[in-house]
């Protein structure tokens, strides 16, 4: 995603947030906005409201600083729309999202701020660059597989870490996810093209989330892992990522922007 050019990473010049901030978390019901809401309640710089599909959102948001909102792709488009016509700043932690949609999502951001995070996770927001850098550095010779592995209730597959995995590793290499994915193999396949991207989803129990970049090379692999114990991973990232947005340009951001990574 583009930068704005008055985006930085530095404390913020342009605005300073509220003494408390006030933070709308839609979704509030949902797995990852209950834990949002439980761990927002005890940090004393925020005032929490939380929302549900069934709240009349547009009478709350008049009244937020900031909005996470972690519903799913349609429940986002709604709230983007309120945040827009209020230039309130929106946070999106939800995934999923069609190319028309982002799209939608990028208007918005000409509005006010908008940071879009398929994970709040400050440890995969990490895997997200240092993947970045090795399929960047290392050569087309290293074959790249994904794997994600998440509870049996989730949804969507892959994920929208994987997805984003796949799009920054291809857009080191000259490739497209589009063109170059592969979401799993059976039968009789043939050999493996050396420009395929491998991504595999495994659905089961209880699981948080975990995935495992491989780059395989001849007589060595590296492999880039992450493991989730805990919700509460992402919603400490979600609110980081809510106390930097608020004050910023509008502009489409991303928790590289909030972590000061530059891109590879």
């Amino acid at each position: 995603m583009s930068q704005p050019s008055q985006g930085d990473t530095s404390a913020h010049t342009e605005g300073s947030p509220p003494a408390k901030l006030r933070l709308l978390v839609h979704g509030s019901t949902g797995r990852l906005g209950k834990v949002i809401v439980e761990v927002a309640q005890g940090q004393p710089d925020l005032a929490i409201k939380g929302a549900t599909r069934q709240d009349p959102v547009d009478k709350l948001i008049g009244s937020a600083d900031v909005v996470v909102d972690v519903t799913a792709a349609a429940g986002t488009m709604e709230v983007a729309r309120l945040c827009s016509e209020n230039l309130t700043p929106l946070v999106v932690g939800s995934t999923g999202h069609n190319q028309e949609q982002i799209e939608a999502l990028r208007l918005v951001s000409q509005r006010c701020p908008v940071l879009l995070a398929p994970n709040f996770s400050l440890g995969v927001n990490l895997l997200f660059w240092m993947a970045e850098t090795a399929a960047a550095k290392l050569s087309k010779d290293f074959d790249v597989e994904i794997v994600e592995l998440h509870h049996r209730l989730k949804k969507d597959a892959p994920s929208g870490t994987a997805k984003r995995l796949a799009e920054l590793i291809a857009a080191a290499r000259q490739l497209t996810y589009e063109k170059n994915t592969r979401h799993g193999r059976e039968g009789l396949v043939g050999e493996r093209p050396a420009e395929e991207i491998g991504v595999h989803a495994v659905r089961g129990g209880d699981i948080i989330g975990e995935h495992t970049v491989l780059f395989a090379g001849l007589g060595e692999r590296l492999e880039l892992t992450h493991k989730a114990s805990s919700r509460e991973t992402f919603a400490r990232g979600a609110i980081q990522a809510a106390r930097w947005i608020v004050g910023r340009s509008p502009g489409l951001y991303e928790m590289r922007d909030v972590l000061g990574l530059e891109k590879s």
